[in-house]
């Protein structure tokens, strides 16, 4: 029985079950590859991620705002209970200074792990669409060679022929490039 919530439910009954278990499949994969990719982080990267995250909470800065705040407070005599230890706030400075230094540390090793799970992302897009594109225009081939067995003219001749070519990515690349050069 189908799951009737399937964003690809189709109550007919052909096709809907051929739909539903593609999509199935596909979830399962990049599940699974998520999963995997998961698993093969490093402890290293885990624990930037983790020291990440933490920097980026509001715990992060109620902790901060506490600490910097009373040790800011004891060092220019507000709070007299303690005796100042770092009156001209050297210290303090040197300490956020070092915890910035960490801290930009690990966001940007965080960041090179991303852009480098999203640089995957991105070369699978770029390969489907390039698929994607192969088989339209394989279709619209196929259409318009039966189109013409069959006499039937249109008024998109002209553009079909144009659109029956193959497209070749790094020719398109190398447009963009001069294009851009062009306009610098």
């Amino acid at each position: 029985m189908l799951d009737q919530s399937s964003p690809t439910y189709d109550p007919s009954p052909s096709g809907a079950d051929a739909m539903t278990r593609t999509l199935d499949h596909n979830i399962a994969a990049l599940l699974a590859r998520r999963k995997r990719d998961t698993v093969e982080v490093s402890f290293q990267d885990k624990l930037a991620d983790i020291i990440t995250g933490f920097a980026g909470s509001m715990v992060f800065v109620y902790l901060h705002l506490a600490i910097f705040g009373v040790w800011i407070l004891i060092n220019v005599g507000i709070l007299p209970l303690v005796k100042p230890f770092d009156p001209s706030l050297v210290v303090l400075a040197m300490v956020a200074s070092v915890e910035a230094i960490f801290l930009s540390t690990f966001v940007l090793i965080s960041q090179n792990r991303m852009a480098a799970a999203d640089d995957k992302r991105a070369d699978l897009n770029l390969q489907i669409s390039l698929l994607h594109e192969h088989e339209t225009t394989r279709l619209l081939a196929l259409v318009a060679e039966m189109a013409q067995q069959m006499n039937i003219r249109t008024s998109l001749d002209a553009e079909i022929a144009e659109l029956t070519r193959d497209v070749h990515p790094e020719k398109v690349m190398d447009k963009i490039e001069r294009e851009k050069e062009a306009k610098l």
